[in-house]
């Protein structure tokens, strides 16, 4: 009689020496990714803004993976300075996997925006998506793989006052997101996006009644628990990995069961 055996687990979900490019890196929902990679064996360079956020994941790293991290302190706002940072970390290595996740989110009725606050939110959330994107490009072609993931947001659908410049933001990742994977994925490079839901992070100070706010989540949400950082870290790493190599041009919405789409 034949017995069934288990395969023995295998290392396809490892990011192993894979060198990653991370923007808002040691934000609410970065630095659980950024860690969750270290973790799996990834060297990341992480580009943040915030130096109270980046002490913390300073901090808050292994003494094994700190010499896996490389944090750079750098505005993305200034798209000169973003690239002459790229190309100096460029000299030092390829990036095999590239995270568009940093974005600012001001909230306010549209009309009381000026045209230059729209710019400015562009500037951060789309235009250093671009930059990253265009110069880790060559490399990945050359080496005929890459993994390239937006951090859209479920704000696309609908649902949402006040944020109209960072909705116009997000949606043009979810574009581009399809976009990049039709163009790039003759030379193996898989583009998706992830849209978070509504997590526990600063970017709900935004709301002025927390408790009010959190409940309105839990109703809308299909699973009755608020995310955790951790979920965010699990799709990324999915999608960077080996196993996700079939997937491309999709958008995966990590909320719970807010939006089916």
């Amino acid at each position: 009689m034949m017995t069934e055996t288990l395969s023995k687990p295998t290392d396809r979900f490892t990011l192993r020496d894979r060198r990653v490019l991370y923007t808002g890196a040691a934000g609410g929902l970065g630095s659980s990714t950024t860690h969750a990679m270290l973790r799996d064996g990834a060297h990341v360079v992480a580009l943040d803004n915030n130096l109270e956020k980046i002490r913390s994941l300073e901090e808050q790293c292994a003494s094994e993976h700190r010499d896996r991290l490389q944090i750079v302190h750098q505005d993305l706002a200034d798209s000169d300075g973003l690239q002459q940072t790229l190309a100096s970390l460029l000299d030092e290595g390829a990036f095999d996997i590239v995270i568009n996740n940093a974005a600012i989110y001001p909230s306010k009725p549209f009309e009381d925006y000026s045209l230059n606050e729209h710019r400015a939110v562009q500037a951060v959330n789309v235009d250093a998506a671009l930059i990253c994107t265009a110069m880790a490009l060559p490399a990945m072609r050359a080496r005929q793989w890459g993994r390239i993931i937006n951090v859209s947001s479920i704000t696309v659908y609908g649902g949402w006052e006040n944020l109209s410049p960072y909705v116009q933001s997000k949606g043009a990742l979810t574009g581009l997101t399809r976009a990049w994977a039709r163009e790039f994925g003759k030379w193996g490079i898989t583009v998706n996006a992830i849209s978070p839901g509504a997590f526990p992070t600063d970017a709900e100070k935004i709301h002025p009644n927390p408790e009010e706010y959190a409940r309105f989540v839990l109703e809308h949400q299909a699973v009755k628990r608020r995310g955790n950082a951790s979920d965010i870290a699990s799709a990324i790493q999915f999608l960077a990995s080996e196993e996700a190599g079939f997937i491309t041009g999709q958008t995966i919405n990590v909320d719970g069961g807010w939006v089916m789409k």
